[in-house]
């Protein structure tokens, strides 16, 4: 794809935002991206999100817009809600969330009452910051309690079943953001039934492995299901909340109560180009070379984990299960990890981890998936020499340690800085990364 030919006119009228754009697509394509909340999108998505359904205004819902004109509107929005009933294998599905996030918000709208008391994993365990994290304003509207994960990595599902009895929250979440195993959804289903709670699984990271079979589904254990398009489900940026069966045999009206959380409660107008673009990557999910890319990326992820295993490095948890993987970098390292890598060309995200010694700004790990290296084409021969650069990379920091001191932090990391962008090895393996990107193109 000449990516360049479809900038015609920008070029033209904003030259500036031409060259960044430029920029962007020569990031992309000549650097290892390993955040495995990101994936690339089809050219077919970027057309649809390109398209003129973003000129149109359209509050409300198919046959009950509050504007003229949506005939075509109503039509694609109903196209891509019945693709994910059929994908997602469920009773009632929302299109319109903006985004994840927000998706999330319209679910406690619509359960929870201020002040009600819900619970989802620690965001310093793998969870999501819209689980209640201290950090997030959902915990500010309602009272949190937090589960953790054990010494082992996985969910502590004594913990989960003792909180629920004594706190008997309205909401329970199960879903991450940096977990590495699959969730015992049945375990969490009859915690939840047992104290009548609500259970939604965000779904947001492993949609896509959901519906490539790659992942088990939970929806024949959850009332409700919220999602990212964006992640390993490779549509464009943008949100969906499904009810399940079970849902409605909890309370019959709880697709209406979804709906209107979205609107008129939390959002205005649906954005129907992301909509339209969602279709499309759910039409793609349909297809069979789908489901090839969705069991590779969780084989390219165990195999990627393995050899770093095998290499010295810390995996959390021993492995994975899924698409990614959490590194123990050492006491608030992970900030150097990263910045190393994106010296030589490879780009993750640090990330807290498990009774981490360190803190949310200065954390000990790293977080790192496979969703786009699969999308470009490697498969486990690649994982191996993308697990020697993590390692070469991380042999170059390891003369670096984060001081105690908070005034002494920004001087020490500023001349981190200095030191590694004159790094001749961070240089080598860049140009390494340059050539093997250039055998597996983003398009």
């Amino acid at each position: 794809m000449n990516f360049e030919s479809h900038l015609e006119n920008i070029k033209k009228t904003d030259p500036e935002m031409y060259d960044w754009i430029l920029k962007e697509i020569d990031r992309q394509k000549y650097t290892l991206e390993l955040i495995p909340s990101e994936c690339i999108t089809s050219p077919s998505v970027l057309e649809a999100l390109g398209s003129v359904f973003t000129n149109k205004y359209s509050e409300g819902y198919p046959g009950k817009r509050y504007y003229g004109g949506n005939q075509f509107v109503d039509e694609i929005e109903k196209l891509t809600q019945e693709r994910a009933k059929k994908i997602f294998e469920v009773e009632h599905v929302n299109v319109q969330p903006y985004s994840g996030s927000p998706a999330n918000f319209a679910v406690y709208t619509a359960v929870c009452q201020p002040g009600d008391i819900i619970m989802g994993q620690a965001l310093t365990d793998g969870g999501h910051l819209t689980h209640g994290s201290p950090a997030s304003a959902t915990s500010k509207y309602f009272k949190s309690v937090q589960y953790h994960v054990t010494e082992d990595g996985e969910v502590d599902m004594e913990e989960v079943e003792r909180l629920a009895k004594e706190n008997k929250p309205k909401l329970i979440w199960v879903g991450t953001s940096a977990y590495s195993k699959i969730l015992d959804y049945k375990k969490f289903a009859e915690i939840a039934d047992s104290v009548g709670a609500y259970l939604a699984a965000d779904i947001a990271h492993i949609a896509g492995m959901v519906a490539g079979g790659s992942h088990p589904s939970p929806v024949n254990n959850v009332h409700i299901m919220t999602t990212t398009t964006h992640k390993t489900l490779r549509g464009p940026r943008g949100g969906m909340i499904m009810v399940t069966k079970k849902g409605l045999e909890k309370d019959e009206d709880l697709a209406k109560k979804i709906d209107s959380a979205i609107f008129p409660q939390l959002q205005g107008g649906p954005h129907n180009h992301q909509i339209a673009a969602i279709g499309v990557a759910l039409a793609e999910a349909m297809k069979p070379d789908f489901r090839d890319y969705a069991k590779q990326i969780v084989k390219n992820a165990k195999a990627l984990a393995q050899e770093l295993i095998s290499l010295g490095m810390k995996v959390i948890g021993g492995g994975t299960d899924t698409h990614l993987m959490l590194v123990d970098c050492g006491k608030g390292r992970g900030v150097f990890f990263q910045d190393a890598l994106d010296v030589a060309g490879i780009t993750l995200n640090k990330n807290t981890i498990p009774k981490d010694p360190s803190s949310p700004f200065y954390p000990s790990g790293v977080r790192l998936g496979t969703p786009i290296m699969t999308t470009r084409g490697m498969k486990e021969e690649e994982m191996k020499i993308v697990a020697g650069w993590l390692k070469r990379v991380f042999d170059q920091i390891a003369e670096f340690d984060l001081p105690e001191g908070k005034k002494e932090r920004i001087a020490y990391l500023r001349d981190f800085q200095k030191k590694i962008e004159g790094n001749e090895e961070l240089k080598k393996i860049r140009e390494e990364v340059k050539e093997l990107c250039q055998k597996f193109g983003i398009y």
